[in-house]
């Protein structure tokens, strides 16, 4: 008995540092056998049915909207540099392009697995519907440890990854972009690669590229930035002075350190980070431009020397008395285990599906106000818009457009769900959810069900 409820209370963390299975060995084995085993598409679609009761949705619909639109499994033969032949496998799952092209990033991890990548376009296609951006959602992803590859052999996993999945992506069908252990070198490749196949340059056919070649300026901050519009709009409802509270982030990757920079350039107190190794922690606050500085330099947060700083393991950093608490590492984060047992104000949720339905409920108990990912975090998605209307109209916008239509889109979409929260007594991320689904609702009643 206690050896199981040891292994349920345990909680392996996956930010957006890759963990490989050497990290594993360094960790410890325990760790790696008590990986939560929640399934992030059944998660999904409970939520689905959560907010389907809520708003009396038709069983039609809700059946539809339950199950993704198309998935491809493909295998990727590659040739390693020691001569030996690895196959490795990929993913590109469309949920929905009702309202538009599919938009959604690709993951290299080792973890990856078709479910997780379902829950994920799924989690898309709300996003976007919630932000009414034209698109629909989608993900992909490679079950792979890129950290044990070389360049070149990472170069051509993606070029034939690309070309495996290539009659399903495009401009007009399904857009990719950089999402866990990939970048802008990576969407360059399956650009070229795609460019290559048609013959022409097609810069439109994936967001978060270098900008040499289409990207966007603000593309890479944009996802913290979102959610610092989204937590400053927060805090004016709340009536609160961001630069009086006390902060978590979980996850000090692309999102947790991009967040956490832009707060503490703001003034903030940052009381703790982490990643893959743990986390610091000081009630005094941390010196976030240090601690980037020593992310950058390839080291993990366990070995930064400072005698004012504690070491945190990631599930105890979770539980530290604070204002704001900001998940930005993975998926299954906050569960019945843990939720009882939060003790901030805030849940801002920089990562997708931090939070299971179940610890949802205790948090609403307890009354901490949760920020839902498909809003909060929607920042990334909504420049990654912007980069995809530029590349197509080959016009391209100074930062200072970028920051004002994000925020513009951001904040108002932020107001429509706090007044509909308040109106139907439901919490933020039923109310986003309920928009989301409404839009959908809608384009499936107009376009009907074919043939």
């Amino acid at each position: 008995m206690l050896e199981n409820k040891k292994k349920e209370q345990m909680k392996f963390i996956y930010p957006e540092t890759l963990i490989s299975p050497d990290e594993i060995e360094i960790y410890g084995k325990e760790e790696k056998e008590l990986i939560p085993e929640t399934n992030p598409f059944e998660m999904a679609k409970k939520q689905i049915d959560i907010v389907a009761k809520e708003m009396c949705l038709n069983d039609n619909i809700k059946k539809f909207l339950k199950r993704v639109e198309r998935s491809l499994i493909v295998s990727i033969p590659i040739k390693m540099d020691d001569g030996d032949l690895e196959i490795f496998e990929g993913y590109r799952v469309q949920h929905s392009t009702l309202r538009g092209p599919g938009k959604g990033g690709i993951r290299f991890a080792p973890n990856v697995n078709l479910d997780e990548v379902k829950a994920l376009a799924t989690w898309m296609t709300w996003k976007c519907s919630l932000l009414c951006l034209p698109l629909g959602g989608a993900k992909g992803g490679i079950c792979v440890d890129p950290k044990k590859l070389s360049k070149n052999e990472l170069e051509r996993l993606t070029r034939r990854y690309t070309t495996e999945i290539i009659n399903v992506i495009g401009p007009d069908i399904d857009i990719p972009a950089p999402d866990v252990n990939t970048d802008p070198q990576i969407m360059a490749w399956i650009m070229d690669t795609y460019s290559m196949h048609k013959g022409r340059a097609i810069p439109g056919v994936v967001t978060g590229k270098p900008i040499e070649i289409g990207g966007s300026v603000g593309r890479e901050t944009a996802t913290g930035m979102g959610l610092f519009f989204v937590l400053e709009a927060l805090c004016t409802k709340m009536n609160i002075d961001l630069k009086t509270q006390s902060i978590v982030v979980q996850g000090f990757g692309n999102v947790g350190g991009n967040i956490a920079q832009i707060l503490y350039d703001k003034g903030c107190k940052i009381i703790a980070v982490s990643d893959i190794s743990g986390g610091l922690y000081s009630n005094r606050g941390l010196n976030i431009k240090e601690l980037l500085e020593w992310r950058d330099g390839k080291n993990y947060l366990k070995d930064f020397q400072n005698k004012d700083y504690n070491y945190i393991s990631n599930e105890d950093m979770l539980m530290l008395r604070c204002d704001i608490l900001i998940p930005a590492a993975m998926e299954n984060q906050i569960t019945k285990v843990n939720a009882n047992n939060l003790k901030c104000k805030v849940v801002l949720e920089g990562a997708n599906g931090p939070t299971t339905p179940e610890a949802d409920d205790i948090l609403k108990k307890k009354g901490i106000i949760v920020v839902p990912d498909i809003l909060a975090n929607a920042g990334g998605v909504c420049v990654s818009y912007f980069e995809y209307i530029q590349d197509i109209h080959s016009y391209f916008w100074k930062l200072e457009r970028i920051n004002h239509e994000l925020k513009n889109i951001l904040v108002n979409t932020f107001e429509n769900v706090y007044i509909l929260s308040k109106e139907k007594n439901v919490t933020l991320r039923i109310a986003s959810y309920m928009i989301a689904i409404a839009r959908l609702a809608k384009a499936i009643e107009l376009r009907g069900i074919f043939p």
